[in-house]
């Protein structure tokens, strides 16, 4: 697939862009909607293979796999009157919108694939839940990080559902950062502090050779401050909460 469409530039479409522009080997025509014109107009002046279109049916009319990545609520304005030829490719990163709606509002035979790229394509390392298994789809992802396929929707929504916790990670470094301030802590030296700290866990995570259980246990003493910690605040009734908040989120996307 060398003619690429993005409708609708937000955050995981720019990181699409970054990633395939600045990676090995030659970057695709990509072709992009006016809708987020800021981010669109910025790539565009980034990279000479990305330009920008006149509206959603020109950058159809110009791709041959072309990702839905508008938001969910603006999907009925966004996708109004398109025309999909049966020789595209569709991928939808929509949250919560299924394939049977899609291909519903798009009247077309064309293949329909929902995925869940992370930001991480930026940097060539998202692993991209894709459902169903379509060769050219799981090839585009595969060179953005990798590829999951998974066999259906339902299994596609308990991945989205872990999706949803990545800011929540955000703000419980904030909140560190936040008591250290109030310790007299000076509030950059926090921030410094704890980014390096949990940098350095990011990067253990690249060990996928113990579970994460293990990668826990080993970063703990018998009795000591991790342990310690993790037992008195992340308790059964704190996991129980966070199980409890992912069941009523996937019960909605369902």
């Amino acid at each position: 697939m060398d003619r690429i469409g993005i409708i609708g530039v937000g955050e995981i479409g720019r990181a699409i862009v970054d990633g395939l522009c600045d990676g090995d080997g030659e970057p695709p025509e990509i072709y992009l909607s006016p809708r987020g014109a800021r981010a669109a107009t910025e790539l565009s002046q980034r990279y000479p293979n990305v330009q920008v279109c006149t509206d959603n049916q020109d950058v159809l009319n110009r791709s041959a796999l072309v990702i839905l990545a508008v938001r969910p609520q603006d999907r009925a304005e966004a996708l109004a009157g398109l025309r999909v030829g049966s020789d595209h490719v569709v991928v939808s990163v929509m949250t919560g919108v299924a394939i049977s709606e899609l291909r519903h509002t798009l009247g077309t035979d064309a293949p329909v694939v929902r995925a869940i790229p992370l930001p991480s394509a930026r940097e060539r390392r998202s692993v991209t839940v894709t459902c169903p298994s379509h060769p050219a789809v799981d090839g585009f992802f595969g060179r953005l990080g990798g590829t999951l396929p998974v066999e259906d929707e339902a299994t596609l929504n308990v991945f989205q559902a872990l999706t949803a916790t990545l800011t929540s990670h955000y703000w419980y470094l904030a909140t560190l950062t936040s008591w250290a301030a109030r310790q007299g802590i000076p509030a950059e030296g926090a921030d410094r502090y704890v980014r390096g700290l949990f940098q350095g866990v990011g990067r253990a995570l690249g060990d996928d050779t113990r579970s994460l259980r293990q990668l826990a246990g080993d970063h703990e003493t018998p009795k000591g401050l991790n342990e310690r910690l993790r037992t008195t605040w992340f308790d059964k009734d704190n996991a129980e909460a966070l199980t409890k908040a992912l069941d009523a989120l996937l019960s909605d996307l369902k």
